[in-house]
């Protein structure tokens, strides 16, 4: 039997509360204006799958979630800062939120996204005696080895969302959710770094422009957006071809590399808006401060994206 529940708020605090119930502990943080969350939740035999939607910005500071959390990204960004990184992931990639024993950290921007979740202890069960392994077995990394695992990991979380647990007829008998939920974990296992796949080499990323590419040029546009950077600079970091970069923008994120880093730039105005007064800061010189010359055009970008003009967030300021 399916159990379903629906969330929805515009309050922090409330929005709060709930995910601390609903995953794990954790503090989140941001300023939503006339927006708010959205999840829908279908659970059925250990399997659990939520329609998220955030139409803000926020950060979170989560405890460990002891289950195996997979994310599957359809809009917006989610920066992942666990341990003092920075992993930019966008839409269409499919990984891990945390280690399962692992508390997180992490920023999300307008994210719309699938959370699966299941309880960690199946993985064991699912490798049974399998020879490779000398202990519990074990995730080691959070994104897939390769682009194709990517790829095979989310049509599997896809087929449970859509088929086993949701569509017109679900399909959420005990048989077919158990049988399911172990085949999501035997993708899981094959799919990203482990304990099983320890023996695997990562291939080469040289020309592609695949998620792993998109993966590693929004990192680099995140970690320099406040530096003067352009196409060549964004593809000499990645070690691809400017064409490649286009190309993996373009067909996993429906921007441009240089698109996508003036929405980075914005965001960042964005947050210096909020923080700063008008005593000591105006819209001109933040606008300029992120690279954005023409202040109508900034403005328009600006209330494109938060709803607000950019006079509007500085008086707000505390």
């Amino acid at each position: 039997m399916i159990e379903t529940l629906a969330f929805q708020s515009n309050r922090l605090d409330v929005t709060e509360d709930f995910l601390s119930r609903a995953y794990t502990p954790m503090r989140i943080g941001g300023r939503p204006q006339k927006t708010g969350a959205r999840i829908e939740r279908a659970s059925a035999g250990g399997l659990l799958v939520d329609k998220v939607d955030f139409d803000y910005t926020l950060s979170y500071d989560a405890g460990a979630l002891d289950k195996v959390c997979l994310i599957t990204l359809h809009r917006g960004l989610i920066v992942d800062t666990t341990g003092g990184g920075r992993t930019a992931h966008g839409p269409g990639e499919t990984f891990l939120v945390a280690l399962p024993d692992r508390p997180y950290t992490g920023e999300e921007r307008g994210a719309r996204y699938t959370i699966t979740m299941f309880d960690a202890a199946l993985l064991d069960q699912v490798a049974g005696g399998d020879e490779r392994r000398d202990g519990p077995v074990r995730f080691t990394g959070r994104t897939p080895v390769d682009e194709e695992a990517g790829r095979r990991l989310g049509r599997t979380v896809a087929f449970l969302r859509d088929t086993v647990l949701g569509g017109p007829a679900p399909a959420a008998e005990g048989l077919v959710v158990s049988t399911a939920l172990r085949h999501l974990a035997a993708v899981a296992l094959t799919s990203l770094p482990g304990t099983l796949t320890a023996h695997r080499p990562r291939p080469v990323d040289g020309r592609d422009a695949g998620t792993a590419t998109l993966r590693r040029a929004m990192t680099f546009i995140e970690e320099n957006a406040h530096r003067d950077i352009g196409l060549s600079d964004i593809a000499a970091a990645v070690r691809v071809t400017p064409r490649a970069v286009q190309y993996a923008f373009r067909r996993h994120a429906s921007t441009t590399p240089l698109g996508h880093l003036r929405r980075v730039r914005l965001a960042h105005a964005h947050g210096d808006l909020r923080a700063a007064t008008t005593e000591v800061s105006s819209v001109l010189d933040i606008a300029a401060r992120w690279g954005f010359a023409h202040p109508g055009r900034f403005a328009a970008a600006y209330r494109d994206a938060y709803g607000a003009s950019p006079s509007d967030t500085l008086r707000a300021a505390p």
